[in-house]
């Protein structure tokens, strides 16, 4: 019989599209639980060391485990450093320059939680960052605990752990500044209740913000105080993109029935070496430039590309990526804004990649078809 529970619960969780971090890499974290030599701060589940060598990978005893971002080690160590204290922490980058997929690792590594999250959008309101009621329950019975909704801030700062604020720059100024008391007095108040809720050792709050959102609400100076800020860049060249993608591929292809093989080193750099020219505006060797095109073209972005193509290939093809799956990628991705990035990409394809020769004269080929 519990051999058979454990096969329905790796059923159930099979049939999960997307697995939270802490799932999906359960066996590193327990490892490196088990394997543990250094002091664990209040509410973590592990020390310092051990969440830096989850996030940029190395042993646990004798389990291997995984990068899960691949850059600046230093950065990394400021971010994890950060959350030992009682700062917040604000990760700041270009979109795909995996800010959320940090956040989500460090929460997931320290408390083995990276669920409490809330999404900010325009339509985000102060009570998603504080608390609200159950409309129903408060008519009938008055404020009352079991009336409350907790958020996830809320929870975080019961229980000690972390929340996490995603894109918080799309937040209003309103809802921003309702996070400046909580990160300053490290307590909620409930006047319906006459509570103060004061925040358990161990809390904190890591947000992250898009350099590309930073006309839409940008953030006071007074809530950047409260903030420890790690500026996340772009990777430095191409074959450190390539190292990202080529792992990243990997991990979402066994979470998806793809049916397809994992992308060639040769079509990955193919990829890669479009998104930075054309984000950059010239060639990677500096010797011609070239029109920028309105999307960023970010690493997150040839990830998806990739994965796209791998289930054309495995849903219409013979399960290996052709130039002809990958055209019909690279066309969406490209071209968001008709009038101006489909001359961009024609002058692309006719000035580099025809000029490129034999290596890229079939996605040349398969391109230009699209574009008829």
């Amino acid at each position: 019989m519990p051999t058979k529970k454990k096969t329905d619960a790796e059923s159930q969780q099979n049939n999960i599209q997307r697995l939270p971090a802490e799932q999906l890499f359960q066996k590193e974290i327990d490892a490196l639980i088990a394997a543990e030599k250094d002091p664990i701060p209040t509410g973590w589940k592990m020390s310092p060391k051990s969440v830096l060598t989850y996030i940029t990978g190395g042993k646990a005893g004798r389990t291997v485990i995984t990068p899960k971002y691949i850059g600046h080690k230093r950065l990394v160590e400021i971010a994890i450093a950060t959350l030992v204290t009682d700062r917040a922490l604000l990760l700041i980058g270009e979109p795909g320059t995996a800010k959320s997929w940090l956040s989500e690792h460090l929460t997931a590594a320290i408390n083995g939680d990276s669920t409490k999250v809330i999404q900010g959008t325009a339509g985000t309101t102060e009570e998603q960052i504080r608390y609200s009621w159950n409309y129903a329950m408060l008519i009938s019975q008055g404020p009352s605990p079991e009336a409350m909704l907790k958020t996830p801030i809320y929870t975080a700062m019961e229980t000690g752990t972390i929340a996490r604020v995603e894109e918080i720059s799309r937040c209003a100024s309103e809802v921003q500044d309702a996070l400046i008391s909580i990160l300053s007095e490290k307590r909620i108040s409930v006047p319906e209740l006459g509570l103060e809720v004061p925040a358990q050792k161990g809390f904190s709050v890591i947000a992250t913000a898009n350099t590309r959102d930073k006309g839409v609400n940008e953030m006071s100076a007074a809530l950047k105080r409260r903030f420890n800020i790690v500026v996340l860049p772009a990777p430095a060249d191409l074959p450190s993109e390539m190292d990202i993608v080529k792992t990243r591929v990997a991990q979402l292809s066994e979470n998806l029935d793809l049916n397809a093989r994992l992308p060639e080193e040769e079509v990955v750099e193919k990829v890669c070496t479009i998104f930075r020219e054309l984000r950059l505006g010239a060639t990677l060797d500096g010797k011609q430039k070239l029109k920028p095109t309105s999307g960023v073209l970010s690493t997150a972005e040839a990830i998806s590309l990739l994965a796209g193509s791998m289930a054309l290939a495995g849903s219409f093809g013979n399960g290996t990526i052709t130039d002809y799956d990958l055209a019909a990628g690279l066309q969406g991705a490209v071209v968001k804004d008709e009038e101006k990035d489909s001359l961009a990409w024609k002058e692309y394809l006719e000035n580099i990649a025809r000029k490129r020769g034999a290596k890229w004269s079939g996605l040349y080929q398969a391109c230009k078809e699209l574009n008829r």
